[in-house]
């Protein structure tokens, strides 16, 4: 019984030093550059962009187009399309478990720095950007002083414009967040089952949002 109880003892000891493991991130996006550094203690973790795998053997070349003789081009993977409808129905789902999960962690959780730069391009939809725009303007002053008060976040800057003639988004941004391992967890059990829930459905949705591939035609055989 004595040696069960010291068991017990050092296994709790043991959770209760790694709750206490410090964690943190710095995330930083300029265009489509993305950096992303982690920490765990004291260690530093380079996670984005990876080291460049070194080259093993020779590559295999891709098949040839017979009728061409030239390679046939790769396939690129689409990217979701978030419109304003996925980013308000993520809101609901996500905020009310995010705000109890926060609020049972008592502000330890630190966010610095917190800059954010977004230029909205409406080049291609003015109306669809002109409505994003005063959704995330509302969004950031509904949600900021909540989020101030659930979290440290000690100077944050955050600006939103819009440009009509730009095609394309181009969002400047640095984020840095530190909190301990046992914080991590508490919230990842509060936020994890609404945000895996959220996106099945907006999986669903890109499923059937995409169009059905077209089967070959197929060539009757010559007489």
């Amino acid at each position: 019984m004595r040696c069960f109880l010291m068991t017990v003892g050092i296994l709790w000891g043991l959770l209760f030093l790694l709750s206490r493991l410090r964690l943190g991130i710095d995330a930083a996006v300029n265009g489509k550059a993305v950096t992303v550094d982690a920490a765990v203690g004291p260690l530093r973790i380079h996670v984005v962009p990876g080291k460049p795998k070194k080259e093993t053997g020779k590559k295999k070349e891709p098949p040839k187009d017979e009728s061409s003789g030239k390679e046939p081009p790769k396939e690129k993977k689409k990217l979701p399309k978030i419109t304003f409808a996925d980013i308000r129905s993520a809101l609901d789902a996500l905020l009310p478990p995010l705000k109890r999960a926060l609020g049972r962690t008592r502000r330890s959780i630190r966010v610095k720095p917190l800059e954010v730069s977004a230029t909205l391009g409406g080049g291609e939809d003015p109306a669809a950007a002109a409505e994003l725009y005063g959704y995330l303007h509302m969004a950031i002053w509904t949600g900021m002083p909540l989020l101030e008060q659930l979290l440290v976040i000690p100077d944050p800057h955050i600006h939103i414009g819009i440009d009509f003639d730009a095609p394309e988004t181009n969002l400047q941004a640095r984020v840095g967040i530190t909190l301990r391992l046992g914080t991590l967890v508490a919230v990842a059990f509060g936020v994890g089952i609404p945000a895996l829930r959220w996106f099945l459905r907006f999986q669903k949705k890109q499923k059937q949002l995409q169009p059905a591939e077209k089967e070959p035609e197929q060539v009757a055989p010559a007489a």
